[in-house]
């Protein structure tokens, strides 16, 4: 019995040996499904036959049993993220922009490329001419506070010399209401609206270039209105999502968690 067994060991061995299976995808790994790239010994998976050394082999179960050693994966490699661009149009809500681009483009099945372009809601209260025209928005036009470190790179203009650009406040809300349209968005640039919530306690943090020059404030931000009074709100990139907050205080820095964080826009 042994020796039988020993003599079926020997037979694959020498199978093995002159099939190929040195090196059945040595010299053509191919990029994506390609039924050309073929050949034939033994799978990765086990079994003796037809194999492939393309770069769908993985998701469909048949490479070659040297596939991952011939034909390395290769991921997707992309470079940092350009700085935000302006806001598509000044004084009105809008979209901000940043892409970064393809380093090295995947190989063998590699993991692809992520997303190389995002967007953000964005609004300027300066006019191309440096003319201020926050006072034209009378709710509060709110964003991710992501947005703030974009921001204070902005604010290093010459209406905020670099002795102001540490100025801003922080107010806490209590949101009364919201329109359905927020926990519906999906786009990767407003999913933060998702978060907010009726009942729920958000910090928006008040920074220049948002802050007018003239009061130091920022629009909409409650300045002066007692507890009980009902303020509006809009979130920007989406303008069917709206609601409405009552002010519970200003303070010097915010302190709520980064889901419920948001800036004047």
């Amino acid at each position: 019995m042994g020796g039988t067994a020993l003599s079926g060991a020997l037979w694959l061995g020498l199978l093995w040996a002159g099939s190929g299976a040195g090196g059945s995808c040595q010299g053509k790994c191919c990029q994506g499904r390609d039924a050309a790239c073929v050949g034939e010994g033994w799978r990765e998976g086990g079994g003796y036959g037809t194999c492939y050394c393309d770069g769908g082999c993985r998701r469909a179960g048949d490479c070659c049993h040297d596939h991952g050693q011939a034909c390395p994966a290769i991921p997707c490699v992309v470079g940092e993220w350009s700085h935000w661009s302006g806001c598509a149009e000044q004084c009105h809500p809008g979209l901000r922009i940043r892409r970064r681009y393809v380093q090295q483009e995947p190989k063998n099945g590699g993991e692809p490329c992520p997303a190389l372009e995002e967007k953000a809601g964005c609004l300027e209260y300066l006019t191309y001419q440096g003319e201020d025209c926050g006072h034209e928005h009378v709710p509060a036009f709110i964003t991710t506070s992501e947005y703030g470190k974009e921001r204070k790179r902005q604010a290093a203009s010459s209406l905020w010399p670099s002795d102001k650009e540490a100025a801003g406040y922080c107010v806490e809300f209590r949101t009364e209401s919201l329109s359905q349209q927020c926990a519906l968005e999906t786009r990767p640039y407003a999913r933060w609206m998702q978060y907010l919530r009726e009942g729920h306690t958000v910090c928006v943090a008040c920074q220049p270039p948002a802050m007018s020059t003239a009061t130091q404030r920022c629009a909409g931000d409650g300045h002066n209105a007692h507890g009980d009074k009902i303020l509006h709100w809009e979130a920007i990139g989406n303008s069917q999502c709206q609601g409405t907050w009552k002010k519970i205080r200003q303070l010097e820095h915010c302190s709520c968690p980064l889901v419920h964080s948001f800036i004047f826009t």
